[in-house]
């Protein structure tokens, strides 16, 4: 199930835009301000973010310009009741995909949503944890939306316990998983290193977490 991000402070209209939503099959999380969005994004990145632009005391162009700056890939439709050629202009000028203006057809958004979510099926492939982003498509890792250069066998450390999030992987797993850069069986010992760099080089993450004595998990709720 797709999962949509809304930030809208008019509960009236976000909850009958999640109720349309949800009956197509969608998972829509509905946040009033900013902060509360960023926060979700780092925990679990959305297939798509629904903006508005009017927030209560904000902006929500603030929001659009610190995806595009951590998330470049994530989509992003304005919702808005500003319909002039500007205000649309600016939108696309910062990283918008798409604008629609209030008050709109649900069946409309709908396509839209669905329209973009095809032109942006390599979004599946990019993975959050804490202010980690591991773009698979690019074979590249990014923290606090600055690249992380990691070893081969760290990114595929990596790679293994954020696609399976929440989730504890044995040490049997990983290593039957892992090879090193000669393309031989890495042993525990190299493993037990392998996960501490891995953790400096991403300043100790909270949503890492050992299993003593069975393997590591990482956690969407740390």
């Amino acid at each position: 199930m797709k999962k949509i991000l809304y930030v809208e402070d008019d509960l009236d209209i976000a909850n009958s835009v999640k109720i349309y939503l949800e009956n197509k099959k969608f998972c829509v999380s509905i946040f009033t301000n900013i902060d509360e969005a960023k926060n979700s994004i780092k925990k679990s990145t959305p297939a798509l973010c629904l903006i508005d632009i009017n927030l209560l005391n904000e902006n929500g162009k603030e929001l659009c310009v610190w995806i595009r700056k951590n998330y470049q890939e994530l989509p992003i439709i304005f919702i808005t009741v500003k319909n002039e050629v500007k205000d649309v202009t600016s939108c696309f000028d910062i990283g918008a995909d798409d604008y629609i203006t209030k008050p709109f057809e649900l069946d409309i958004l709908h396509s839209r949503i669905s329209a973009l979510l095809r032109r942006s099926k390599n979004s599946d492939k990019i993975y959050t944890c804490c202010d980690i982003v591991l773009d698979e498509n690019k074979l590249k890792v990014f923290l606090k939306g600055k690249e992380v250069l990691l070893s081969s066998m760290e990114y595929e450390l990596l790679l293994i316990l954020i696609k399976n999030k929440n989730v504890t992987v044995t040490r049997g797993q990983i290593l039957k998983s892992i090879w090193d850069d000669s393309g031989n069986f890495v042993n525990d010992n190299t493993l037990t290193v392998t996960m501490k760099r891995l953790r400096e080089k991403l300043s100790n993450p909270p949503c890492i977490k050992t299993i003593r004595s069975f393997g590591y998990r990482i956690e969407e709720n740390y």
